[in-house]
């Protein structure tokens, strides 16, 4: 697909798919909803000094390099494992500028998150470790991905893609998080919710970012 490079209201940089005419971020700022969505109502919600994330949709990366730099500076482990069926290439990752814009004593970091390799473990720091899938979530197995504390769920809007957001996928990929496990969601529509539910979480909503009035989370109770 054709990809623009847009700049967001909070200056950093999301990527928009004319053919799905869809945007990879919130337009009122990238960076500001990931750090509200994903960091704030998920990451923060855990107290220990581990934890396991599952990322659905690794995208421009934006998500785990914050997580990335919230790990690093709070001495918190992270295995993170995300999914993802088109990555960027070199040319489009290089343009986004996230390590210009914000924390830029970490200005190397998005670069070698993009370009470490596939399907394999790669230890970024002492505190944080990551596992790209080149995979087709629709199809792939779970069973060798392990269990997870934490679920950034961020694929594309369900009016975009909506396979992406069925209850049989949902319940598969709710198998993966452990009891008590945590999940995020900028998506707060009433059938994700009950998809969530209907998987085993106690589901709620919560305040949204900039320009959303809410989202989803929830907590694993089986």
């Amino acid at each position: 697909m054709d990809k623009e490079f847009v700049i967001t209201e909070d200056g950093s940089h999301t990527i928009y798919l004319p053919e799905m005419d869809e945007h990879y971020h919130s337009t009122h700022g990238a960076v500001q909803e990931s750090l509200h969505v994903y960091i704030n109502q998920g990451l923060l919600q855990f107290p220990g000094k581990e934890i396991s994330i599952l990322e659905i949709g690794f995208g421009t990366g934006l998500n785990a390099f914050l997580t990335y730099v919230f790990a690093v500076k709070n001495n918190l482990k992270v295995t993170y494992t995300s999914i993802e069926k088109f990555p960027l290439t070199e040319a489009e990752y290089s343009v986004l500028n996230y390590s210009e814009t914000i924390f830029t004593e970490h200005a190397n970091v998005l670069k070698k998150l993009h370009q470490c390799e596939w399907n394999s473990w790669v230890s970024i720091s002492p505190e944080f470790s990551i596992r790209k899938i080149h995979a087709d979530l629709l199809t792939m197995e779970f069973g060798s991905t392990g269990q997870f504390d934490l679920l950034y769920y961020d694929a594309f809007a369900p009016t975009k893609q909506p396979e992406m957001w069925t209850e049989e996928l949902i319940n598969k990929v709710s198998e993966s998080v452990r009891k008590d496990g945590i999940l995020v969601t900028y998506c707060a529509k009433g059938t994700v919710r009950r998809a969530f539910s209907a998987a085993g979480f106690q589901m709620e909503r919560v305040p949204g970012p900039i320009g959303k009035k809410e989202i989803l989370r929830g907590k694993k109770t089986i």
